[in-house]
């Protein structure tokens, strides 16, 4: 049976402080114990509106008439304990190397 070994979250190398659970958005890792690694996205829904503004006000992707990310997974509170419940969640349905994407051992 594969299981997850680990989960970095690029948000916890940021100085302290600077990661809001409300609105943020990070990248995520997880490392399956049959050592593949899997990359995702989680961006909380107010983020998502605090990144249109911002480009309304830039011209950014056409001033914010779209936004995309690869591998975009939205989600309320973008702590760890949550973050960790969508991943669990998504490992028990058996969707996680669906919705996120492999990382192949020469990349990164």
């Amino acid at each position: 049976m594969i299981d997850i070994k680990e989960i970095w979250i690029e948000a916890e190398e940021w100085v302290e402080g600077e990661w809001n659970y409300e609105n943020d958005n990070t990248d995520v890792i997880v490392t399956l114990t049959n050592g593949e690694r899997y990359i995702g996205s989680f961006f909380t829904y107010s983020n998502i509106c605090t990144l249109t503004d911002k480009n309304m006000k830039t011209g950014e992707n056409l001033s914010g008439k779209y936004l995309w990310a690869s591998d975009m997974i939205l989600i309320d509170r973008c702590s760890r304990t949550d973050i960790e419940k969508v991943i669990y969640e998504l490992m028990e349905q058996g969707e996680l190397t669906s919705i996120f994407s492999k990382i192949e051992k020469d990349s990164v």
